[in-house]
């Protein structure tokens, strides 16, 4: 697509890093500021025009209010109302697929502060998305082309 790409686990503290190497989830107050630097991000590329892509485990829906909003998301609190213009226009991707399909590729990845033991804690937090949420589903039990194919295409579609 030629679009700028960040990988938001770039973006987490050393803190939050070493939490995470131990073994223990994190929490909103860990992933609230690491989400509202993400949204700043985002906000800098819309700001240029840059069409960006965010690889980002955004497991709640405040925490993907935050990336649309930044930190007023959490002062109000508010659930979007229809018709109202958020801050950013997002298309979220939820890569939907069963825990041991996960866990066998976290398994196969080297040098990543997240250990496997800490999946069940992110399927526990999950709250997939849902309407009036801009996104779609891809399921994870598709081949890589054939997700990267639907992901594309949605995008085009506008």
């Amino acid at each position: 697509l030629g679009w700028k790409f960040y990988d938001a686990d770039d973006y987490h503290s050393l803190e939050n890093k070493k939490k995470m190497e131990k073994g223990i989830p994190l929490d909103d107050e860990d992933r609230i500021p690491w989400l509202c630097t993400l949204h700043d991000i985002l906000r800098r590329e819309d700001a240029s025009r840059q069409d960006t892509i965010l690889a980002c485990s955004a497991l709640k829906k405040m925490y993907r209010r935050v990336l649309i909003s930044g930190a007023t998301a959490i002062e109000s609190n508010q659930p979007e109302q229809p018709g109202e213009n958020p801050a950013l226009k997002i298309l979220f991707v939820h890569l939907d697929g069963p825990m041991d399909i996960i866990a066998g590729r976290l398994e196969k990845r080297r040098g990543h502060f997240m250990p496997l033991e800490l999946l069940k804690s992110q399927f526990d937090t999950l709250e997939p998305p849902s309407a009036p949420e801009n996104f779609i589903t891809v399921s994870l039990e598709k081949s890589l082309p054939e997700i990267v194919l639907e992901i594309e295409s949605t995008i085009r579609q506008g």
